[in-house]
């Protein structure tokens, strides 16, 4: 991004960080009628540079999921650079934007959107593609656990008792990579081989059982559907070995003949989302962006 008070201004992108709770949005994506996190932003974004904004994000999360931190960029003309710093020759296009941009959502009445940051980021910056990893927690509550009535808005209860130690038993061998079909709604001409790099099973201080998840990337329902695959497992339904199984099963072509068993979204938190140094940017972009394969 060329400087905003000479030469011929070129394009910029800016990259924005944010966390939101989710709760009252139709998920992430735009859709029409419906109140989604996409919205709201491209809505302010709207209002700050006067035309239409479309935003790239790092992850599209399903209605009612959290996110703590959550990555987007978009892109600048030229002219706009100039007009977000203003008459403040000190601040840069990107503090312009965040101020306006938390200014508009608050007069919009989206508290339940935090924008943390902005940053100006060559174009090679991607927040999907050239994102590694992607971290998850999902929080549940069993009858050992203390309700916290001022988490209850990103905490599922399940009746009974759980068996946290079993539940971290299957977790363990489902790490690597594989084929996720079983714990996935697959998509068009998409994909469902990850790489599972972290899925870590555990009691917090007050009993709740947290659950923590890392991947270079995940599909559709697959956190939540893991998630219920364990609680299956911690609560006897299902043998320890039974969600390796499934996976094994998939990746030798066999139907696996059991069903998804897809958990609430709303104990289900976008924790944070990883990317390499910059020099890295382009080329995790084009290795993202080619088809997974199992070899």
């Amino acid at each position: 991004m060329s400087e905003p008070n000479g030469g011929t201004e070129e394009t910029g992108r800016l990259r924005v960080d944010l966390g939101y709770r989710g709760t009252d949005f139709h998920g992430w994506a735009t859709q029409p009628g419906l109140r989604t996190v996409q919205g709201e932003l491209e809505a302010a974004l709207a209002l700050i540079l006067r035309r239409p904004v479309r935003v790239t994000v790092a992850g599209r999360t399903d209605a009612g999921v959290h996110a703590r931190r959550q990555t987007i960029h978009l892109d600048l003309v030229p002219g706009e650079a100039r007009r977000l710093v203003g008459s403040r020759a000190e601040r840069t296009p990107a503090e312009g934007l965040l101020a306006r941009l938390r200014g508009v959502l608050r007069a919009r009445d989206a508290r339940d959107i935090v924008i943390h940051s902005a940053a100006e980021v060559p174009s090679s910056f991607d927040a999907r593609f050239a994102a590694i990893w992607r971290s998850y927690t999902y929080r549940l509550a069993d009858e050992d656990s203390f309700l916290d009535p001022l988490l209850v808005p990103c905490t599922t209860v399940v009746r009974g008792r759980l068996d946290a130690a079993a539940m971290a038993s299957a977790a363990g061998e489902l790490l690597g990579l594989h084929d996720f079909l079983p714990f996935c709604k697959p998509r068009p001409d998409a994909t469902t081989i990850r790489t599972l790099r972290g899925l870590e099973v555990g009691r917090d201080a007050s009993g709740v059982i947290v659950t923590r998840l890392r991947a270079d990337a995940f599909c559709h329902h697959m956190v939540r559907a893991l998630i219920g695959g364990l609680v299956r497992v911690g609560s006897g339904a299902w043998p320890v070995t039974r969600p390796a199984e499934l996976l094994a099963l998939a990746e030798a072509g066999v139907p696996a003949g059991e069903p998804m068993y897809v958990m609430e979204p709303h104990g289900l938190v976008l924790e944070a989302v990883g990317y390499p140094e910059e020099s890295a940017w382009a080329a995790q972009g084009e290795r993202a962006r080619a088809k997974r394969r199992l070899d």
